[in-house]
């Protein structure tokens, strides 16, 4: 096992190397000049020239890039043009309210996805099951940014039950944190209950069809015991790796969810970076989503060993 962890971790910092360069190379590609974003378009050349010596994008790109590769083996993953900021103590700022964000969406999906699932899995003919199914379709197709805006109109605009937008931390106020967390945890955990539901649902079929759970059955043990004993453990493999995937991307935070309820998190700190044509922030924070999401996956594959014994990494 130690040795499958090194071996991981090697291979993490090789593919983060290959994605800086790609992160690196495209930002220099696209449209757009930082410098102008800068100064404006009414600035003179020597202006210009001055400020774009100071960004070092007068240097060959590959010496550039050497020089953020140098920054990042020291901690530091880059720093604003504009504010002047280093991109980590923007990161730490927003990153608690993706936190929140989150975890909220975490308890929201599974609440919805664990028992809708089962039920629809061990019985596949019922309403419930059916159920299931509409919801598991509509929630995947379901734009986020739409049921975001119909939750505003509904909740915050016409029944004022709920702030449209803002951050609190429930740490400083519980209740009113809890409400402003309230629309966009929502949002987002339907979004996360949605495929949950389906895998589960479709581990449950699997496995309640096995041999060994209708051995359990003829031994006389009750459903209950079957269930959440030996089915669900079993049917739970396949649902772990795509909850890795979408624990990595509502850690990564959700671009569009956050811009729509005006969220300070990791999603809207890129997203204003892009706009800006910040370059330093976009690729610290590009590099820290990518990560976060191969360190999930990682926690993923050694979850496996747990849920199926069978599974060993040599």
């Amino acid at each position: 096992m130690q040795q499958y962890i090194l071996r991981r971790l090697i291979q993490m910092a090789f593919v983060l190397f290959l994605f800086s360069m790609v992160v690196f190379t495209v930002l220099r590609l696209v449209p757009g000049d930082p410098v102008a974003a800068q100064l404006g378009l009414e600035a003179g050349q020597e202006a210009y020239d001055q400020l774009r010596q100071e960004m070092g994008l007068d240097k060959p790109i590959y010496v550039q890039y050497l020089a953020w590769l140098g920054e990042i083996s020291r901690g530091d993953f880059g720093t604003s043009w504009r504010s002047h900021q280093t991109a980590i103590s923007l990161i730490q700022r927003r990153f608690p309210a993706t936190i929140w964000l989150t975890l909220a969406a975490i308890i929201i999906g599974l609440v919805i996805s664990i028992p809708l699932g089962i039920v629809s899995g061990v019985r596949p003919r019922s309403a419930l099951s059916h159920f299931a199914t509409f919801f598991s379709l509509v929630g995947i197709a379901l734009p986020s940014f739409w049921l975001g805006l119909m939750l505003l109109l509904t909740l915050a605009v016409s029944l004022r039950w709920l702030p449209p937008s803002g951050y609190i931390s429930p740490l400083v106020d519980p209740l009113m944190g809890l409400k402003y967390l309230a629309m966009p945890s929502i949002t987002l955990g339907i979004g996360l209950a949605a495929p949950l539901t389906r895998f589960i649902r479709s581990g449950m079929l699997d496995v309640m069809n096995a041999d060994y759970i209708r051995t359990a059955r003829a031994k006389g043990l009750i459903d209950r015991l079957v269930i959440f004993r030996h089915a669900l453990k079993n049917a739970m493999l396949s649902v772990v790796t795509i909850f890795g995937v979408l624990l990595g991307s509502l850690l990564g935070g959700s671009i569009i969810t956050e811009s729509v309820f005006n969220w300070p998190g990791i999603g809207t700190l890129l997203l204003q970076a892009i706009q800006q044509r910040d370059y330093g922030i976009v690729q610290g924070v590009v590099l820290f989503i990518s990560l976060i999401f191969m360190t999930v996956n990682l926690l993923v594959d050694l979850t496996y060993a747990y849920l199926d014994p069978r599974i060993r990494y040599q």
